[in-house]
């Protein structure tokens, strides 16, 4: 019988199975340095972090963070940076540019891809505030800019933050002088209209001791057919016994996939109010951290999320209790229509040494379509013994008894589904001051349940 000859069979790897790779050239990276070591201080943080962007990869839903989100589909060999002829595509709306926060705003700054215009009352800059774009921080503030662009969050901490901290052009850095009080709040707007277009942001606040301020800053974008992205840091800094009340407000159009990593550092018997609010993207990844260094410090962490079509909001938070006798707070609050879905993973950290110490973190979603889903996933690290943290979580429908009750009374089925969500979020909106982020949220809820 003769000899089966054996076969060998070479399998190449396929086009779809080659890792996707961004196509941002080092050429492309901005240049802010005016001569002054000061200045240059950007241009290096930018350079360190372009070797560090070439060893990254894509995540996947192998690692645990992404494990519910799944990015295949971003289609990164398509994006450029963002340019003047961008801006052709789509104004401004005006309505972004109304005070949403008191009567007025202390101090204004608009990012468009054609241009950014800044705004600031004489009176606040007489006290020693600095509110301006990061290229004209770089240049004039360098010193002071050093201190804190880039402390917080690292380019190592990801693909994302890496493409952030070396591509971004629109940012602001909020320097407040200690014991000093700004009464009046700041807004800053970032527009990004355009396909296949690239945002990269960075945004630092840097409060010394005794000082105080309230900022409020939003994202959006008209709702176009082909991916664009945006990526962020975001970079908080309480002194001792400073006061930040800090406001995002995200209404990307749904064809952005928006990716940020933010974190803050409160020191002693600082506070921090945080409040998030998401209503656009296609697909959001957020990683949000309070980081209670100080004792006594107290950060609250507020969040309002509503989905509808095929939405996905990912939003991962994280409570460090790191000194003794500190208090966070935290509550996010969703609904969801159509077939969206939204993925909240939260981490309550205690310290060994930080005893005496008050966490407490809640997710509550309200599942207003069959095919929606939310995930909730809460959590407690806790090396300490002399503490009360506690956690919770819930996914509902929308109470039939309520919705029996309102229609007995005369309420058409429609509006009393906005009626029952509206109350749901109420403890949320009890959270924010301002009417006119309310007043937002409440149009928003009406124009996704139409």
């Amino acid at each position: 019988m003769a000899e089966k000859k054996k076969r060998v069979v070479r399998r190449t790897a396929s086009a779809a199975s080659k890792e996707k790779r961004f196509s941002f050239e080092q050429d492309q990276i901005p240049v802010w340095a005016n001569g002054s070591q000061e200045s240059a201080f950007v241009d290096q943080l930018r350079a360190s972090s372009w070797k560090t962007l070439s060893g990254q990869k894509i995540p996947n839903t192998a690692e645990e963070a992404w494990r519910r989100t799944d990015i295949k589909r971003l289609q990164v060999e398509s994006f450029k940076l963002a340019s003047k002829d961008t801006s052709a595509l789509a104004d401004i709306p005006e309505s972004l540019l109304d005070p949403i926060a008191g009567a007025g705003h202390g101090g204004q700054i608009v990012f468009s891809p054609e241009r950014t215009t800044i705004e600031l009352s004489d009176e606040i800059s007489k006290q020693g505030v600095i509110f301006t774009d990061l290229e004209t921080a770089s240049r004039d503030h360098g010193q002071l800019l050093a201190k804190a662009l880039g402390k917080i969050v690292k380019a190592e901490e990801g693909i994302f933050a890496a493409l952030a901290t070396t591509f971004s052009k629109q940012g602001v850095f909020l320097y407040v002088p200690k014991g000093v009080h700004v009464e009046e709040p700041l807004h800053s707007v970032l527009w990004g209209p355009g396909e296949n277009v690239a945002y990269f942001s960075h945004i630092v606040v840097f409060l010394e001791d005794g000082a105080s301020a309230t900022y409020v800053h939003e994202a959006a974008s008209p709702t176009l057919d082909k991916q664009s992205m945006h990526a962020g840091n975001v970079e908080l800094s309480i002194g001792d016994n400073a006061n930040l009340r800090f406001i995002e407000l995200q209404s990307w159009g749904e064809h952005v996939w928006n990716f940020s990593h933010e974190r803050a550092r409160v020191a002693n018997n600082g506070k921090l109010d945080w409040i998030f609010g998401a209503l656009g993207s296609q697909l959001t990844k957020n990683f949000s951290e309070i980081n209670l260094d100080g004792e006594g410090s107290e950060g609250r962490m507020s969040g309002f999320y509503f989905t509808d079509k095929d939405q996905h909001l990912d939003h991962d938070t994280q409570q460090n209790h790191n000194a003794p006798h500190t208090n966070s707070d935290l509550l996010f609050k969703g609904a969801l229509e159509d077939t969206s879905r939204s993925v909240w993973q939260g981490m309550i950290y205690v310290a060994p040494e930080a005893q005496q110490t008050d966490g407490f973190q809640a997710n509550r979603n309200l599942v207003l379509s069959k095919d929606a889903r939310a995930d909730s996933i809460p959590g407690l690290e806790i090396m300490a013994d002399d503490v009360r943290c506690t956690h919770g979580a819930t996914v509902g429908n929308v109470d039939e008894d309520e919705m029996f009750y309102l229609k007995t009374r005369g309420i058409p089925e429609k509006e009393a589904r906005q009626l029952i969500v509206e109350g749901f979020f109420d403890p949320i909106m009890q959270r924010i001051p301002y009417e006119g982020v309310r007043a937002r949220f409440k149009e928003a809820i009406v124009q996704k349940m139409k």
